[in-house]
Order: structure tokens, then C-alpha cells, then sequence
């Protein structure tokens, strides 16, 4: 009788669509919603300011830089300062600065409120990942990080067409107004969260001055920097290189992307809990090598759906395996700092990106973007053998 009251305790102690997790990925879906529909729009809105291909890299990386800047105190803050404060500050801050855009004239004040946007970004999304990783059991972690993903994913799917379905017909005034509004859903819906309590962290594991990253969270967070390197070149830079090829479907482009997303984490979360990072990995980046390579080329709108839904397929395989990865080593303490090491490396990659191949766009043109995108996934797939040999030999020697 007592072994099976243990039994049915620990099936209810696994369980992972518990009421925090539902509020917390609808909060999720909702700050990624109002962000996602921002993506796509940004670069047109700065070209009707006046911008150029290489102020658009800058307005979009200068975005993830300020993010990147700010993670690794968020990443103390979540364990000092708890997790409802940094995580609410950060949407806070996230809702003023986007419902500014709405009163912008100049391409230099959107410069700044970039950079205060890029601050409630880095604040809300490390807080967000910590506070998922607190929420779902740990035996199940690679699976509940698969459904979290989702609840992005799906924003992602319909945000981006839907603010490129908007431009049209109405003005960026009433669209940038309308991103805030979801924003300040995800406010009010993370007020309803119960958070973890900060642990005491003894004087003896002080943390030394220029801790700004977590040591166990370095090799997947470096190959996930490869990987959204090739996001900048995406969102930003994929609107206009189908206008300029003639080729149709661009809001489609981004619902198969997502669509195909939502498949591959529905089970690829539960291969990495079963079998480790080595069945998801390298399948995964072939998929999004191959995308890459096809938008480069991108001749029809056929072959733009059938790289959008490869690498959505890809990433969606990828990304919570190496999430996952990133936050199961280290320390009850340090789960904030893993997460928040995991996201600078996702943010540096998409900044590094947009900045870069902005100047790509401006030296050569925008089919370039996509096969040095290609390139930086075999750069990935790569260091990942060399990790997974290394590693192997380590134990032989052991």
C-alpha cells in the first residue's frame, strides 16, 4: 500500500501542465506575440524613416546587444532579487518602450528606444526560461522545455504575418500600439504566477565580481550561437530579399516555419530526455543547413515554404535539446545564471547577425546572407563533433 501511495505521488509530483506552467507559457506566448509581429515591420518602418539596409542590421542587432548587456545581472537578479521582480520590471519595461515606437519620427530616438526595449527583452526572457526550469519536473525537463517552446513558437507562426498583413492597412502608429497591448497581457497574466522563493545562498559561495556567464551552460550556448546567427539574416532580411526576387508568400513563410516548429518539439524534447543531445543535434542542423542554402537560391515561393518548413522542423529539434543542456549541470543556485549564459549566447548570435549581414546586404545583396548563414551552421555542426569526440575520449581515459 505504501509503495503504490509513492507510486501515485511521484506520477503527480511529474506532472508538467500544472497552473503555473498553463499562466506562465500563455504569459510567454503573449510578450513573444507582440514581439514577433515587430520583427518583420521594424526594417519597413525604418525604411519609411529614411533608413538603409545597414541601419536596419544596426536597429535590429543594436536591440539584441542591449539584451545581451543585461543578462548576466538579470541572471544574479533572479536569484538575489527573486524571480516576479526581474521578470515583471522586464515586461514592464518591454511594454513602454514598444508602445513608444508608436510616437516615433526619428530613426535616431528609435535607436534608443531600441536599446531600452533590448533591456526589457533580456530581463523578461532570462526570467521567463529560469522560471519554466523552477515549473517543470526535472525528470521531464527536455519534454516541458519542448511544450514551453511552444507557446513562443505559436506566436512566431502567427505574429509575423500578422503584422506584415497589418502594414497595409493601418498605420505603424496603431500596429506598434497593438504589439504593446499584448505585452501588457502577459503583465497582468505573470502577476497571477507563483514564483519560487530565493534560496539563501551561504557567505562561503560568494559570488566572485565578474561572474557573467555559468561554466557548465558554455558548449551548448556556443553552438546555439552558430545556429541563430542565421536568425538575423531571417527576420529581418527574408521580406526583402522575396520583393526583390519576385517570389510571393512571405506570411506563409512563417506560419509553415511554425508550424513545423510546433511538430518537432511535441517529441523532440522526449528523445533528448531518453537518449542525450546526440539524436537531436546533428539531424536537426542538417535540416537547417539545407533550408539556408535553398533560401540563397530561393527561384519560387515553392521552394521558400519548403525551406521555411525545414527549418522550422530543425530548429525546433535543436533549440530545447540544447536549452535543456544548458541548465542540467549546474547548481540549484545557478539555474538563473545557465539560462541567463544560454540566452546571451541565442542574443549575440541574432545581433552579430543582423549587424553583419546588414553590411552583407550592402556589399553584395541578400542572396549572400543566406549561404554565409549556411556556412555558420556547418561551422555549428562541426565544433558539435569535435565536443561530442572530445568528450567521449575523456571517458575512455576515465
Amino acid at each position: 500500500m505504501g509503495a503504490h501511495a509513492e507510486a501515485q505521488q511521484e506520477v503527480i509530483k511529474e506532472k508538467i501542465w500544472t497552473r503555473d506552467f498553463i499562466l506562465i507559457c500563455l504569459a510567454n506566448f503573449f510578450i513573444f506575440f507582440g514581439f514577433q509581429m515587430t520583427l518583420p515591420t521594424l526594417p519597413l518602418f525604418v525604411k519609411e524613416l529614411g533608413g538603409s539596409d545597414q541601419l536596419i542590421g544596426v536597429i535590429v542587432g543594436i536591440f539584441t546587444f542591449s539584451a545581451l548587456v543585461l543578462r548576466p545581472y538579470a541572471g544574479h537578479a533572479l536569484e538575489s532579487k527573486g524571480r516576479q521582480f526581474v521578470y515583471m520590471t522586464g515586461l514592464a519595461i518591454f511594454v513602454v518602450s514598444v508602445g513608444s515606437f508608436a510616437f516615433i519620427g526619428s530613426i535616431a530616438i528609435l535607436l534608443i528606444v531600441r536599446v531600452l526595449q533590448g533591456v526589457g527583452w533580456g530581463l523578461s526572457t532570462t526570467a521567463t526560461g529560469t522560471i519554466a526550469t523552477d515549473i517543470i519536473p526535472t525528470s521531464r525537463r527536455g519534454e516541458g522545455f519542448g511544450y514551453f517552446g511552444l507557446s513562443g513558437n505559436i506566436a512566431l507562426a502567427f505574429g509575423p504575418g500578422l503584422g506584415l498583413a497589418l502594414v497595409g492597412k493601418i498605420s505603424f502608429m496603431s500596429l506598434f500600439l497593438i504589439c504593446a497591448a499584448f505585452g501588457l497581457v502577459a503583465f497582468l497574466l505573470s502577476a497571477k504566477v507563483r514564483y519560487k522563493k530565493v534560496e539563501e545562498i551561504p557567505e562561503k559561495a560568494a559570488t566572485p565580481r565578474f561572474d557573467i556567464f555559468e561554466k557548465t551552460a558554455i558548449q551548448p550556448s556556443i553552438l546555439v550561437l552558430f545556429i541563430t546567427f542565421t536568425f538575423g539574416g531571417i527576420a529581418t532580411f527574408l521580406p526583402l530579399h522575396a520583393i526583390e526576387r519576385n517570389v510571393a508568400g512571405i506570411e506563409a513563410y512563417f506560419l509553415v516555419y511554425a508550424a513545423l516548429l510546433l511538430i518537432s518539439r511535441t517529441f523532440a524534447g522526449k528523445i533528448y530526455d531518453k537518449k542525450g543531445h546526440l539524436y537531436v543535434f546533428l539531424p536537426g542542423t542538417i535540416m537547417i543547413l539545407i533550408a539556408m542554402i535553398l533560401l540563397a537560391w530561393l527561384p519560387t515561393t515553392f521552394i521558400l515554404l519548403v525551406a521555411a518548413g525545414l527549418y522550422g522542423f530543425g530548429f525546433g529539434t535543436v533549440q530545447p535539446a540544447l536549452q535543456a543542456w544548458a541548465v542540467e549541470k549546474a547548481a540549484g543556485n545557478r539555474k538563473g545564471m545557465a539560462n541567463a549564459t544560454f540566452f546571451s549566447f541565442f542574443d549575440l548570435g541574432i545581433g552579430l547577425g543582423a549587424i553583419i549581414f546588414g553590411q552583407i546586404a550592402f556589399l553584395f545583396n541578400y542572396s549572400t546572407i543566406y549561404a554565409t548563414g549556411a556556412f555558420s551552421i556547418l561551422i555549428s555542426m562541426l565544433v558539435y563533433i569535435f565536443l561530442v569526440m572530445r568528450a567521449r575520449k575523456l571517458e575512455a581515459s576515465h
